[in-house]
């Protein structure tokens, strides 16, 4: 289920990576920090996290569920990533368009796509998004789920790569020290499965080469999704402030992935995917309703994101999403019998420790940006 980087309002174009349905909600943030309403009911906080929470766990555990589960008495495992990423999208493009146009006010555009220039910039960042998602799927094929989480929890390291790489940004210490701590989670949770002895007895090399292959498909996500949001910093960083809204650049957004997709999927004489996932769920008529179900809390998991964002800010959202994607992992343990060695939990715990990090690290940071701009307020007057 699935984390984009947006239009900024009123600061400076973001470094940092985060999970990518959180960065597409962006652009509202720092209007929600700067509000007089920031401070809304426990009620509403409640509401918005619990709708977090309920969402993108569902979200995880059907993903999961759809993409490496047999389904019937053949034990037949779904193999349509593009389908499934279409129907999410479409969805999400319903839903956002939804509360786009709930949420704008009479002074804002009406239109999904203010203009071309514009237009094309999101053409860009769409494309990338979806090339992404198919090697990520592919690479459930070959690894288990709970590699999968962890490892897209760490898109700070391709982000870091490519901007130092292509734009020739640098960072503070401590973020250097924040992808040690997440690479060598990643190393350990990888170099110590939970049942060795049945690895070699079962597998040899087979199973070492599968997981090697499966890596370097993930891999190949995760740049994909570094480059997304690297070009997301670049291109958005320069976008006129106040043009494009958060509801109507999720709506763009998937509306134009949808297309891309749709487009592949019909024009494509060398795929059969979308028959084949078309005879999939007629013969398996389950598959049909979790997918659904999936496309479902995706939508709405979004929305929540962006009221959130409206209402409480980025700090709070920040700590949500890190939560969030523990639970998702305690859940799949659970739901699905996966084990884990004593030493994958501190490679899980080195990798969220690390992730923890960071959003300290940016809290004190946006609150001594918050202070010091309060204090030249104060200033002047």
């Amino acid at each position: 289920m699935t984390t984009l980087a947006m239009a900024r309002r009123k600061s400076p174009p973001r470094k940092n990576a985060i999970d990518p349905i959180v960065a597409i909600a962006d652009t509202v943030a720092h209007k929600a920090e700067d509000s007089k309403d920031h401070g809304s009911s426990i009620f509403q906080l409640i509401i918005c996290v619990g709708g977090i929470y309920a969402s993108f766990l569902t979200w995880a555990l059907l993903q999961e569920r759809i993409t490496t589960t047999p389904y019937g008495a053949d034990k037949k495992i779904f193999r349509s990533p593009l389908v499934l990423n279409t129907v999410q999208s479409l969805f999400a493009s319903l839903t956002g368009y939804a509360y786009f146009s709930y949420s704008s006010s009479p002074g804002q555009p009406s239109r999904v796509f203010p203009n071309v220039s514009i237009s094309l910039r999101l053409l860009l960042v769409a494309l990338t998004q979806s090339l992404a998602s198919p090697f990520g799927y592919a690479s459930l094929q070959h690894i288990d789920y709970i590699t999968y989480i962890l490892a897209k929890s760490c898109k700070l390291l391709p982000v870091m790569f490519l901007h130092i790489t292509i734009f020739r940004r640098r960072y503070p210490l401590y973020k250097y020290g924040v992808v040690f701590l997440v690479t060598a989670g990643v190393a350990v949770f990888t170099l110590y499965p939970a049942h060795p002895k049945k690895l070699k007895k079962s597998a040899s090399s087979n199973g070492e080469k599968n997981m090697v292959y499966g890596m370097l498909l993930l891999g190949v996500n995760l740049l994909f999704d570094g480059l997304t949001n690297t070009i997301q910093d670049d291109i958005f960083s320069r976008t006129p402030k106040g043009i494009v809204s958060g509801p109507q650049m999720m709506t763009a957004l998937n509306t134009i992935s949808s297309v891309l997709t749709i487009g592949y999927l019909l024009l494509n004489p060398w795929s059969t995917e979308l028959n084949d996932a078309l005879a999939f769920v007629k013969e398996h008529p389950k598959v049909g309703m979790d997918i659904m179900g999936f496309a479902v809390c995706g939508g709405l998991g979004q929305v929540f994101i962006f009221h959130t964002l409206s209402k409480f800010g980025s700090l709070v959202l920040v700590t949500v999403t890190v939560t969030r994607k523990m639970l998702s992992m305690i859940f799949s343990v659970v739901a699905f019998g996966h084990s884990l060695s004593s030493m994958q939990w501190l490679g899980v715990g080195l990798v969220f420790g690390g992730i923890g990090a960071e959003a300290e690290m940016k809290r004190q940071s946006e609150a001594a940006k918050k202070a010091a701009k309060q204090n030249g307020c104060a200033k002047k007057e």
